[in-house]
């Protein structure tokens, strides 16, 4: 849940690459970092890249603190010898002065032959409980504490609703109420989740070992290793036979809990969650160098018009009789509207109510259609890359006008957005098939977030061009029955000239060529529009 580095690191690391520009920042704060800990025998390192792979870490046998630079911006920002300076860089200096609450009350080392389980656990509780030791220490440190709980956070770290995710958000955010860094009211949603998937006996015992851990001595290792072991209890882990880490199961969808940290996250940021969500894909899944935009081709824009007068005939085809309200006869005199009427004219306001109600045939109300289209951007799919993806927007132009929403997705060694939904592409994205099939199972879940593929009620297809051959077929599995159960349709279209895997709960077509694929998730669009 937190930071791939931990805050905290063993030995000394490597230090951050020189930097010229941001020296003054290390100068001034390995100045400032006695105030903070009352140690004089500390070094700050200001860099860009610097913490280890987290946003700053603090390493015990070097003496040193480390923050990277890339939540200060730039150098010239402000004059950090200045005692104001750390109104304009909050976030910065909230992780410089969680790290000094590390330096100062983090005096205690994990035991050997500790199982890891066991370890991170016991890192996680140490994360609130030093804070509360430099809150209490120094009161106004909290203001910038609060700073900085949403950057030592990753946005994707509860990937699934089981126990071991939810106790572990628990830990890092209502630990941190208990503490007095964040109040209950900023993580209201956070704790509905957690509460919902572990229940509240389970909450309420793990809120007694972090609320221990807060009165745990700086340097009792052994008190927080026991309450580490206690922690594992509570959540029917044996270290003794699952000494690592639980990992999720890759073949699960996120759930509550990652859609509660996301609002949080949204809300700490100003942000609505919609804001946030596409801000995040748009950081992860943005496209590669390689690819190139173009303008579309007047055979591109006619396939884009034949395609939307199909949908839109699906929409309107077979008028049933239906009542349609009116504002003159004839029909049927609806008394309410009419009195509603005069007093409309008697006020010499412009007259909104419909009177009269009549028969008509009209076309029968259709639901939106949620198309999501996966094209496999590996080595051995090169043929399908232009075509697919001149499908993207021909789909995506088709659609904007017949309440559809579509979406297209590349996956390759990463998941690539080329056509976020609810958006007219002025042009087309041009993918460049390279590599392997490592992210089909993250561009499963990106379709999922961006057009709620599980929701019921929506009319909802998934349509993928692959051979099938994954690495990672049992997950995948996994995610495409998930989504048949919830009653989305899944094409897979697959080169009949290639061998793969064929997926169960699919309807799996052979295609001869791309033309032929674009072709059919055509049809199978109108298809599942006409019979909505």
């Amino acid at each position: 849940m937190s930071h791939p580095s931990t805050h905290r690191a063993a030995g000394s690391g490597t230090p951050a690459a020189s930097a010229p520009d941001w020296h003054p920042w290390s100068d001034a704060w390995t100045r400032h970092i006695p105030t903070l800990t009352g140690r004089h025998d500390l070094t700050v390192t200001v860099a860009p890249g610097a913490g280890g792979g987290a946003p700053a870490c603090f390493y015990p046998d070097a003496r040193r603190i480390e923050v990277d630079a890339t939540h200060i911006g730039a150098p010239d920002i402000t004059n950090p010898h200045k005692a104001g300076h750390k109104r304009l860089v909050p976030t910065a200096y909230g992780l410089l002065v969680h790290e000094a609450a590390h330096a100062t009350h983090s005096l205690w080392t994990t035991p050997p032959g500790t199982p890891p389980v066991v370890a991170a656990v016991a890192d996680l509780l140490e994360e609130s409980r030093a804070e509360n030791r430099q809150r209490g220490r120094r009161r106004g440190d909290r203001r910038w504490l609060r700073h900085t709980v949403t950057t030592l956070l990753d946005p994707h770290g509860a990937p699934i609703d089981d126990a071991w995710n939810a106790a572990h958000l628990a830990g890092l955010l209502l630990a941190r109420v208990d503490a007095r860094i964040i109040t209950a009211k900023d993580i209201k949603g956070v704790r509905a989740a957690v509460t919902t998937v572990l229940g509240r006996k389970r909450l309420r015992q793990l809120r007694d070992v972090w609320r221990q851990a807060h009165t745990v001595d700086d340097t009792d290792a052994a008190t927080m290793i026991d309450l580490a072991w206690r922690w594992c209890r509570i959540l029917n882990i044996d270290p003794g036979q699952q000494p690592e880490p639980p990992q999720p199961d890759p073949g699960e969808f996120a759930g509550q809990l990652a859609q509660a940290l996301g609002d949080y996250l949204a809300h700490t940021a100003g942000l609505t969650p919609a804001e946030y969500t596409a801000q995040q894909i748009q950081g992860r899944h943005n496209a590669p160098p390689s690819w190139t935009r173009r303008d579309p081709t007047d055979a591109e824009r006619a396939a884009a018009r034949q395609l939307a007068a199909r949908l839109r005939r699906a929409r309107t085809r077979q008028p049933e009789p239906d009542t349609r309200p009116s504002p003159v006869p004839p029909g049927r005199l609806r008394t309410r509207h009419a009195i509603t009427a005069q007093a409309q004219i008697a006020s010499g306001s412009m007259p909104t109510a419909t009177p009269w109600q009549r028969r008509t045939a009209l076309p029968p109300p259709k639901p939106t259609l949620h198309l999501a289209v996966l094209v496999d951007t590996s080595f051995s799919m090169h043929p399908y890359a232009a075509p697919m993806s001149s499908a993207g927007w021909i789909l995506a132009d088709a659609a904007r006008t017949n309440q559809a929403t579509t979406t297209t997705i590349g996956f390759g060694d990463q998941a690539t957005l080329l056509v976020p939904p609810h958006q007219q592409p002025t042009s087309v994205l041009e993918m460049r098939a390279f590599g392997g099939t490592t992210a089909f199972i993250d561009a499963v879940k990106l379709a999922d977030q961006l057009l709620r593929l599980r929701q019921p009620g929506r009319l909802r297809m998934l349509a993928v061009v692959s051979d099938g051959d994954l690495p990672d077929t049992a997950p995948a599995q996994r995610l495409i029955t998930t989504l048949h159960q919830t009653g989305c349709a899944v094409l897979w279209l697959r080169p009949a000239d290639l061998a793969g895997h064929t997926f169960t709960h699919t309807t799996t077509l052979e295609v001869a060529n791309p033309i032929q694929a674009v072709d059919a998730i055509a049809d199978a669009a109108v298809t599942v529009l006409e019979h909505a």
